[in-house]
């Protein structure tokens, strides 16, 4: 386990055992953090169960997006509001557009590679 416990939020979350967001999610859990998931479809993975619905988690620290730029938009209020203390905006989720309304709200962001991050152990 490590040292700080990161409640993570992993937006864009994946059933699929390809995708970047699945890995994550197994990585994270297996780095020791708290790990919260959204996404389009319903299941388990890491025995972390996906949620479909946005719901008013509370205590987030990490919120690491797998959710290309052009269908973030609707979601920017949400995340805002749940205060996190950082997002990433991983390969493929950049967005300046999100990244300015962060930047007003004091929430640090940053532009990586959450897999590399928990490998280099820099998260």
């Amino acid at each position: 386990m490590m040292k700080k416990n990161k409640k993570t939020l992993v937006f864009g979350a994946s059933l699929n055992p390809s995708r970047y967001s699945n890995l994550a999610m197994y990585k994270l859990v297996a780095h020791g953090h708290q790990v919260l998931a959204f996404g389009l479809r319903k299941g388990v993975v890491a025995g972390v169960e996906i949620d479909t619905e946005l719901l008013p988690y509370t205590g987030i620290d990490t919120v690491t997006l797998y959710m290309n730029a052009g269908r973030q938009e609707p979601f920017y209020e949400y995340l805002i509001g749940l205060k996190p203390n950082r997002v990433i905006f991983n390969p493929g989720t950049e967005n300046p557009q999100f990244f300015k309304l962060l930047k007003e709200k004091h929430i640090e962001f940053e532009m990586s590679c959450t897999l590399v991050m928990l490998g280099t152990n820099q998260y």
